[in-house]
């Protein structure tokens, strides 16, 4: 029994039960793309957004959560494995950026798009994705220090704001948006709150 639960264990802590879970709502997307036109196409680009938005999201979270839930063994067990949900919204991403490309008539309307705002955003944050990816290893914060990494890692913030941006002017609905976003404001709020005093009495020390 001891041995069965074990290997139990072992299963749930494996990096490849993590992706398979992280991977899962692609299967529909697929499958819905795999019977063609342009309207699965279409559904795929909103799709893959709503999960890069959703992943990112997760692993910004999981700090907050944590300070306010710090006995919560479930969060902690997930903040040691977040490179994977930040791994998981530059997959979705790349893959929402390809099938929107994919979708438009033509280069000239991609070009005109991306002078608006909502566009724009979305680009923005594509190109921040991308060093947050790829340093998201252990060689990589070998390679830069603990401190670099962690500065530069500070973009997922940055990032977070693009896709706000991205989210309530491309679908013209900043409710959802909102909604979404609005518990981690609050959460990176009381952060900074709980942390300030720490802050203070480190710089007088």
């Amino acid at each position: 029994m001891n041995e069965k639960l074990t290997g139990l264990r072992q299963a749930l802590n494996s990096r490849y039960f993590l992706w398979t879970l992280l991977a899962a709502p692609s299967i529909p997307i697929l499958l819905s793309l795999s019977a063609g036109g342009r309207r699965a196409t279409h559904n795929a680009v909103h799709e893959t957004g709503e999960f890069a938005a959703y992943f990112m999201l997760i692993s910004l979270l999981l700090s907050p959560l944590l300070l306010l839930f710090p006995r919560l063994s479930p969060l902690r067990w997930l903040l040691e494995r977040r490179r994977y949900f930040g791994v998981a919204a530059f997959s979705y991403a790349a893959a929402h950026l390809i099938l929107y490309l994919f979708d438009l008539d033509s280069l000239r309307q991609a070009l005109g798009e991306f002078l608006t705002l909502g566009l724009g955003a979305g680009w923005v944050a594509i190109f921040l994705f991308i060093p947050l990816a790829v340093t998201s290893n252990g060689f990589s914060v070998r390679l830069l220090g603990a401190r670099r990494w962690k500065s530069l890692h500070r973009l997922a913030y940055l990032a977070a704001v693009a896709v706000l941006l991205h989210w309530i002017f491309v679908e013209n609905e900043p409710v959802p948006a909102l909604i979404f976003f609005l518990p981690l404001a609050l959460l990176e709020a009381y952060r900074f709150w709980h942390i300030r005093p720490r802050r203070r009495e480190a710089v007088s020390a």
